[in-house]
């Protein structure tokens, strides 16, 4: 039996409804912007997608939102083909929240001031690229940032202290760079989220503000910098720190005058100028999966117990005069 037309219209309609997947769903303007961005990269292989024709919501390395088709999320990695500067055009998406720009290395020139036009952007990574010129103070105005990866790049200049006003930053990332100057004090003062704190593998001096004592931060890597003076300060009984990696840097204080925390698996100090004896403390209720305070100025007898002789004799040696397993006996 044929269907009448009069059936068949609310059917088709129907139809529509419940598969709009030929639908256009991307922004107009979305789409006019990446392309622009396509093109200032030179019309890149991994960008091939990126057909005026097809709907910009289908592209690789882009993400629409599920409610509102606008774009949330541009992420390119790993392809050398991808050169000049970061494109200002990236500003120009105001929905996005998650911006990544990993392991192309023929990206050059400073991060571009458009981003801080970005308030939505939540995941800010640009990594393992050839960037050059100073960590920008306009990052401080994107306060819905939770993530900020800025390593492995050729950043030079100081930190500003401006990133403390970020809110609810997770992790800031500024290692494997060329900075200068000190850890600012400001570091001490995050409110709302502590971030983990990497920044290592520059050229920081200076001392390590007393400021940052004042917050219980899970992860601190400040190795292989010029730092110099006291570090006690991260340390302490009541704090649940994780990770603490000072080494390789100019470092004097006491380490006997340490209190470990009890979270604490992770302690580098080697090279540097640490004096005292290892605390008796180290071995009650120690978590540590990871010891080294070798090249450093201590003496005294390694205390027994806990985890302290699981670690070789790399852990302890080229010490003034520190001795006990897993080093000569003392006399």
């Amino acid at each position: 039996m044929k269907l009448s037309l009069h059936f068949l219209l609310p059917l088709l309609l129907l139809s529509a409804l419940l598969c709009p997947s030929s639908a256009v769903l991307c922004h107009p303007q979305d789409k006019k912007v990446l392309l622009e961005i396509k093109k200032a990269f030179n019309d890149p292989y991994v960008l091939s997608s990126w057909n005026p024709d097809t709907d910009c919501c289908h592209w690789y390395c882009v993400k629409c939102d599920r409610t509102t088709h606008r774009i949330i999320s541009l992420v390119i990695i790993t392809d050398n083909k991808i050169s000049g500067p970061i494109p200002p055009q990236v500003g120009d998406l105001p929905f996005l929240q998650t911006l990544i720009f990993h392991k192309l290395s023929n990206i050059t020139g400073p991060i571009q001031p458009a981003i801080a036009k970005l308030k939505s952007l939540k995941f800010l990574w640009l990594s393992w690229t050839n960037i050059s010129g100073s960590v920008p103070d306009f990052l401080s105005q994107l306060k819905n940032l939770t993530f900020l990866d800025l390593s492995f790049n050729n950043l030079t200049g100081s930190i500003p202290s401006s990133l403390s006003l970020l809110p609810n930053l997770d992790a800031i990332h500024l290692d494997r760079n060329k900075l200068t100057g000190s850890i600012p004090a400001s570091f001490g003062e995050f409110q709302g989220s502590i971030p983990n704190l990497y920044l290592s593998h520059n050229q920081l001096t200076g001392k390590i503000p007393a400021s940052l004592g004042k917050l219980d931060f899970n992860t601190i890597d400040f190795s292989r910098n010029k730092l110099e003076g006291d570090a006690s300060m991260l340390f302490g009984s009541n704090k649940t720190t994780f990770l603490v990696d000072l080494s390789r840097n100019m470092l004097e204080f006491d380490l006997s005058k340490v209190e470990i925390p009890k979270n604490l698996q992770y302690l580098d100090l080697n090279h540097n100028r640490i004096t005292g004896s290892i605390p008796v403390g180290f071995t009650a209720d120690s978590n540590l999966q990871f010891f080294n305070v070798s090249y450093n100025r201590l003496c005294g007898e390694i205390p027994v117990g806990g985890k302290l002789q699981s670690f070789d004799y790399s852990s302890y040696f080229h010490n003034k005069c520190l001795c006990g397993a897993p080093l000569s006996s003392c006399k």
